[in-house]
């Protein structure tokens, strides 16, 4: 009896595949900076019809997969985060317990350049011993006696380093005995006592889900019931698969693949990503099929997240930047998120400074302008507006209040236009001035904005009595990101009332480029670009 996988291949050529051609001869090639293959954000923006617009409702899911996706609504810890932190404590470690061993009975030398070249030569050779010991690896710090044995030995290397060079080359024989002897029995002691919090933290955030990568597996049948088998018998696996998606009927894609239930169709997955935390699509659909796995792409990559396309079941060519593994299952890299891992630990450093800066150097102006709209309107100084965030959320932005209080529209049903009557005198300028904005500063403080970012829309904006999400196809993809104060359509000229479906197709072109070419630099750009943009107060009212 042939499997209804089997059936969906009759319809496309056999043989081994190139995915590099096979896949790119459907999409536009991408440029220089782009993966090995797959379509770029903005390429597959460009292709209008191509991005499917997630549902407004919760009503396409069923209530077991409301419940799973409830479920899955806290955060990670991201693993890359968690071992550079790791190394960071590791090499303080070396360096306060050398500083520390100077003062011990055993020790008690005056610390000098030497000592301090020693501790340097120390900290760079213990971490090469840790790392080529695998003392970084997660399943490594989940493990208690292997972690504590790996760790011992490279710190005793470190210290039988130290004695090579002094009998052979008589390097470092300046050094005191007793300094070096307090210095390895603290240092192995606290390096211990570190791996032992470690060890802890870790299985709590193992056991917790926390240090998990949840998947969901999208397409169903005996490729995806092989998928997960292969994944479960890896070792140190750290995927969890939360769920199957697939589009095609009980008969031809059981409703329980593997012990795994199917929750719904792709509309369905899409609205299931925007409620739960989901790090990982993989799709689980042969090669071969070509069109089903491009119609598949065309719908998802507007979420932000990673999607993989498994292939440990097709023979495929294919090169090696664009292929990962978990254990020896192969998977070809589609999609990557944007802003991941120490990406956003420097980009939430860099909010946090100069939002922070930038209210110290505004707080007069923002006292001025509250009691210019106190003094001019009664109402409250505050005004306070539903607009979408980061994966669709609903987040409040706050803004100076530019309308009369009960004429206010929080809903934005009604788009403000030139010479709107609903804006007071002093709205007037702070609109033009972009000063009604600046409360946002404590949107960025508190998490739910980004200083440089899309700009966050209301929920209702709309264009021709068509909200946006209708006017633009993939629009949503500018919500992969956190929405920013200032941005790159901003700065482009993009600000102000979009009357025009051209206007928002602009801006959603500019935040799309924005996220896929984002760097620290780029921010700093558009932050000191930002107060020039603002003398063009065309559009601005």
């Amino acid at each position: 009896m042939r499997s209804p996988d089997s059936e969906e291949l009759d319809k496309y050529p056999a043989g081994p595949v190139d995915l590099g051609q096979r896949l790119q001869s459907g999409l536009p090639q991408p440029d220089d900076t782009q993966p090995a293959f797959g379509p770029s954000a903005s390429t597959l923006y460009r292709l209008r019809g191509m991005a499917e617009k997630p549902k407004r409702t919760r009503g396409g899911l069923s209530d077991e997969a409301l419940e799973i996706a409830q479920n899955l609504g806290d955060k990670s810890v991201s693993e890359p985060v968690l071992t550079g932190s790791v190394r960071a404590a590791d090499i303080a470690v070396i360096v306060l317990t050398g500083v520390g061993a100077a003062f011990t009975d055993a020790g008690s030398v005056p610390l000098d350049i030497v000592h301090g070249v020693a501790i340097l030569v120390a900290s760079v050779f213990a971490l090469a011993f840790f790392q080529a010991a695998d003392a970084y690896q997660i399943s490594v710090m989940r493990q208690g006696l292997s972690q504590f044995g790996r760790m011992a030995a490279g710190w005793t290397l470190v210290f039988a380093m130290f004695a090579l060079l002094r009998t052979s080359t008589g390097l470092g024989s300046a050094l005191e005995q007793s300094w070096l002897g307090a210095w390895y029995v603290l240092g192995l002691c606290a390096l211990l006592i570190l791996r032992l919090c470690v060890f802890r933290l870790v299985r709590h955030w193992m056991q917790s889900g926390h240090l998990e990568r949840r998947a969901i597996i999208v397409g169903g049948g005996t490729a995806a019931a092989e998928l997960i088998h292969d994944l479960e018998a890896q070792a140190d696996n750290d995927i969890k698969i939360c769920g199957i998606f697939d589009d095609r009927a009980n008969d031809r894609s059981p409703p329980v693949v593997a012990g795994y239930p199917k929750l719904g169709n792709i509309s369905a997955l899409v609205e299931f990503a925007r409620l739960a935390r989901i790090d990982m699509l993989i799709v689980c659909i042969p090669l071969r099929a070509e069109q089903r796995v491009l119609q598949l792409l065309r719908k998802l990559w507007i979420l932000p997240v990673d999607i993989r396309l498994s292939a440990h079941t097709d023979k495929v060519r294919f090169r090696n930047r664009g292929a990962s593994f978990i254990g020896t299952v192969p998977f070809v890299d589609v999609v990557q998120r944007p802003i991941t891992d120490w990406d956003m630990v420097a980009k939430r450093v860099f909010d946090l400074f100069f939002a922070s800066l930038a209210i110290l150097m505004l707080f007069p102006l923002m006292i001025a302008a509250a009691i210019a709209i106190r003094t001019d309107s009664k109402g409250p100084v505050i005004f306070r507006q539903k607009r979408y965030g980061f994966n669709n959320e609903i987040i409040e932005v706050l803004k100076f209040r530019s309308m009369y209080h009960e004429q206010s529209d929080p809903d934005a049903k009604k788009v403000v236009t030139k010479n709107d009557s609903r804006v007071t005198r002093v709205g007037r300028i702070i609109r033009k001035t972009s000063i009604d904005e600046l409360p946002q500063l404590f949107n960025v403080l508190s998490g739910s904005l980004s200083l440089v970012g899309p700009r966050p829309h209301a929920v209702n904006a709309h264009t021709n009595e068509t909200t946006w999400d209708e006017v633009v196809d993939g629009y949503f993809a500018r919500h992969k990101v956190k929405p920013g104060v200032t941005g790159w359509a901003q700065i482009n000229g993009w600000r102000g009332e979009v009357d025009t479906p051209e206007k928002i197709q602009k801006r959603v072109e500019c935040d799309v480029y924005y996220i896929e070419n984002w760097s620290i630099l780029f921010d700093l750009q558009i932050l000191l670009l930002t107060p020039f943009r603002l003398l063009n107060t065309e559009n601005a009212y």
